[in-house]
């Protein structure tokens, strides 16, 4: 696949997954009646389940940290890298204003959802170590898709910030003043512990070898 047509792929995929991401949020809050452990299922259920369907169609990252990790192991080259970040990037924005326009909502608000705090930090870096480990050793298709989209449904509850675990997602999610949403002030905190955590997923999963060599 040429590296246009990857780019559309990372763009189409991560705005849908932005999509089910805040749009089922939205959804499940308005019909969970005050439950946040409802809403909360309603939100990982649907995210878990539109991850699975969108890297067995575009086999797309959909996440900058595994694009970097794919560039740091030479399964792309480092030029190709910068396109495929704006993509996802620009698609996850695109995707928020989607979900918030389908809800009749303004397309962008700023959150007022406070995320911080060491245990949401500590939060950040396990579910994207987790994330990240699952994607570089798993690499049969299906059982990747499968894998991906179950630990992120999974990690939603097992962590205090119900997994972000990719920084393209934690930026889009700040102009959402939803049930999904992150105050712009805790993005940087979230990003930074999401980077620490795939790096050390990175090392490790390079250091145990096995499938991946």
């Amino acid at each position: 696949m040429t590296l246009s047509r990857r780019a559309a792929a990372e763009a189409v995929g991560t705005a849908l997954l932005l999509a089910a991401v805040v749009g089922s949020g939205i959804m499940g809050e308005r019909l969970a009646g005050g439950s946040l452990g409802l809403a909360l299922l309603a939100n990982s259920a649907a995210t878990g389940a539109a991850l699975v369907a969108l890297i067995l169609a575009l086999g797309a990252h959909m996440n900058p940290l595994v694009t970097l990790a794919a560039a740091w192991r030479r399964e792309l080259r480092w030029a190709e890298a910068p396109l495929l970040l704006a993509a996802q990037v620009v698609g996850a924005l695109l995707g928020v204003a989607a979900a918030n326009a389908m809800f009749e909502l303004p397309v962008f608000s700023i959150s007022q959802h406070a995320r911080s705090g060491a245990a949401q930090l500590l939060s950040e870096s396990i579910a994207t170590f987790g994330l990240l480990l699952v994607v570089l050793r798993v690499r049969e298709p299906m059982a990747a898709a499968l894998a991906v989209g179950s630990y992120i449904a999974a990690a939603y509850w097992f962590t205090a910030s119900t997994s972000f675990a990719n920084p393209a997602v934690t930026i889009a999610r700040a102009l959402s003043d939803t049930f999904a949403g992150i105050r712009p002030a805790d993005v940087a905190g979230f990003v930074a512990a999401q980077a620490a955590g795939a790096a050390a997923a990175t090392a490790f999963g390079s250091w145990l070898g096995g499938s991946d060599d």
